[in-house]
């Protein structure tokens, strides 16, 4: 009670600014782990930590370049299906020598049976000495489609899987844009790689 006020924290998570990205990613690929890895895949595919960690090699859908992910396993309780690009793919290719059928995941920890820990993909960024946060990545992504795309915002919110807040609006919007984000996660792609 005797100590001065605290400033509020905003709430938000660290982001990486998005022109900073293709270089964190050059970075990443200059040595292989599976945590590097799976922060590839997860900044690729802006998606969340436990999304990537908790990965599958049975939710992804090679011949249609699709990663599902089970409505148990999202925030929102909604199965979500995300288009893999070249290098989506690429890096699950990459980590196949880690896998481990008795676990079946894509991204697995030291034991085989159990995924990597919350705390491994943070420490790749704080091994780097960056101040950011995995979630941030997400926060990256979104800030590039809005500045840089011609993307509608509901595409973009629905290559994050975000709800929509606007109930009447949940209830008449039938589409999950699949054929739009696979052209916005394209065009992610060829930014992250330094294609753009």
């Amino acid at each position: 009670r005797g100590l001065p006020k605290q400033p509020k924290k905003d709430g938000h998570f660290a982001a990486m600014p998005y022109e900073e990205v293709p270089a964190f990613i050059s970075h990443l690929r200059s040595k292989e782990n599976v945590s590097r890895l799976a922060l590839e895949f997860l900044i690729l595919t802006a998606t969340r930590s436990g999304e990537v960690r908790g990965a599958k090699m049975d939710e992804i859908d090679l011949g249609n370049r699709l990663w599902t992910i089970p409505a148990e396993r999202m925030k929102m309780g909604k199965a979500h299906a995300i288009p893999l690009t070249g290098s989506t793919l690429d890096v699950l290719q990459r980590v196949r020598p880690y896998f481990a059928p008795v676990s079946n995941l894509s991204f697995p920890g030291k034991n085989v049976k159990r995924p990597l820990s919350d705390m491994t993909l943070l420490k790749v960024l704080r091994v780097a000495d960056l101040p950011y946060t995995v979630h941030g990545f997400r926060s990256s992504f979104r800030d590039w489609a809005a500045e840089q795309t011609s993307y509608p915002g509901e595409v973009a919110e629905a290559a994050l899987a975000h709800s929509i807040a606007n109930r009447v609006e949940a209830a008449y919007r039938r589409t999950d844009y699949l054929e739009k984000r696979r052209n916005l996660m394209r065009d992610w792609e060829r930014f992250c790689l330094g294609k753009a």
